[in-house]
């Protein structure tokens, strides 16, 4: 079996179902989908897609940073939208919080999220 490591922070919300925040093997970090949950109070934030898109990265960051990285760090982002009228606006905000090189990337318009949100993001880091 591999050396898996099972990344956890009070930082970033609790999961809400049978999976780990992150699983760490060896230099590669898979980090599990995020929603715009606010940690402390695992309420949605208020606000619009573009408040909902920085607590989502937000949160990833909280689990890159317990796994050891930075989501400077990532290989691979997968983003779901309920609207791809959204597109633009995720866009800017991730490139706030992620430096170029940007790293590869994927966004689908899905019919709905966990708790009814608007986005999640997944991601997938190479340390």
């Amino acid at each position: 079996m591999t050396n898996r490591a099972v990344i956890s922070t009070p930082h970033a919300p609790e999961a809400i179902g049978p999976y780990s925040q992150a699983v760490k093997v060896g230099n590669t970090v898979w980090l599990s989908g995020q929603i715009p949950l606010v940690p402390d109070t695992m309420e949605i934030v208020e606000g619009d897609i573009t408040a909902q898109a920085h607590q989502v990265f937000e949160n990833l960051a909280a689990v890159a940073e317990a796994a050891g990285g930075t989501l400077n760090e990532a290989v691979k982002i997968n983003i779901s939208l309920t609207d791809l009228g959204d597109f633009a606006a995720v866009n800017a905000v991730m490139a706030e919080h992620l430096a170029e090189p940007y790293p590869a990337r994927a966004c689908v318009q899905v019919a709905a999220l966990p708790r009814g949100v608007a986005i999640e993001v997944e991601a997938i880091l190479a340390l």
